[in-house]
């Protein structure tokens, strides 16, 4: 699981894909040549390809067809999608080559092209805070800013998937994690601070500011107005910049990352409901179960016995 040391400043992509419990449950390796399509359906999960040889066309539904180069790196959200040699083919389903234990690696016509795939998981049920306020597609190339460290890591993963070593698995799961957080750093880098959507608002001096504020004292008694202090903004201009970029209020984020972080240490059984709507910023704990039965539909008692073992201790 994706972790951060205790001794680092929190962030609130570190905080959330720690909450969360995001990794990467599965590698796979693509090698094709020829002509090529194929197709994968959207599920509730993240997924990762990179390009260690050869060119290849990603296709998103709604979006243009994205060529691929060596190098290059994307993120992909619950959408279908599939991956070609040529975007005028009719892809096929591509999901027969890799089911079944230990079929990781798929072969079509030959190796010109490898690519090497990771389907990234979220302990329990909460993966939808993170995934609704993601872009469908989010594509590094190996030119962008910041771009550096991802072409370090593939090489050592290709490396890994040459040698056959011992300890491989671990090596490159650990590979993978760090490969995933690399790719939303550079997105963000090349995305911006001026880009609309969560990664922009996390590079905006102000807004940025606040949100990390927050998520390092997600109990406190928050108010829009000591926000748009913190950020040195009005509390009109706060409200208004914080919704346009992340589509919803300031306080509306606050509830909804408070009661996911309350859901997860009740899944795993850490403390009682009373003890954990005290440590989110809930008062009473009949105002916590009734702020979790508004945004979940349950209880939160009821949702714990439900989700108890899909979560990760």
């Amino acid at each position: 699981m994706l972790s951060q040391s205790s001794s680092s400043p929190l962030d609130p992509l570190s905080d959330v894909l720690e909450v969360l419990g995001a990794r990467v449950t599965r590698r796979t390796c693509l090698e094709a040549a020829g002509d090529w399509a194929l197709s994968f359906p959207g599920m509730d999960r993240l997924k990762f390809v990179a390009l260690l040889r050869g060119t290849c066309w990603m296709q998103i539904a709604g979006r243009a067809p994205h060529p691929m180069q060596a190098g290059d790196v994307c993120l992909i959200g619950t959408s279908d999608y599939a991956v070609s040699s040529d975007p005028t083919l009719t892809p096929e389903d591509g999901r027969p080559l890799f089911e079944g234990p230990g079929r990781d690696l798929a072969r079509v016509g030959g190796d010109e092209t490898v690519s090497i795939g990771g389907t990234v998981t979220f302990a329990g049920p909460n993966a939808d805070f993170l995934l609704d306020m993601l872009p469908d597609f989010m594509p590094v190339q190996r030119r962008t800013a910041g771009a550096d460290a991802i072409a370090t890591i593939l090489s050592l993963m290709s490396q890994e998937i040459e040698r056959h070593a011992i300890g491989s698995g671990i090596v490159g799961a650990r590979l993978a994690d760090l490969l995933l957080v690399e790719t939303f750093r550079a997105h963000a880098e090349q995305a911006g601070p001026a880009a609309c959507g969560w990664f922009g608002a996390l590079l905006d001096p102000r807004i940025g500011r606040a949100l990390q504020t927050l998520h390092a004292d997600v109990a406190r008694a928050w108010t829009v107005a000591d926000l748009a202090a913190v950020a040195g903004m009005s509390r009109a201009a706060f409200s208004a910049e914080f919704s346009r970029r992340i589509g919803q209020p300031p306080l509306a984020y606050l509830r909804s990352w408070r009661l996911t972080r309350a859901r997860r240490r009740l899944v795993r059984g850490e403390a009682t409901v009373a003890e954990v709507a005290l440590a989110v910023g809930y008062q009473s704990q009949s105002a916590f179960s009734q702020a979790f039965l508004r945004h979940f539909g349950v209880s939160p008692s009821t949702d714990a016995r439900a989700q108890a073992g899909t979560v990760t201790p």
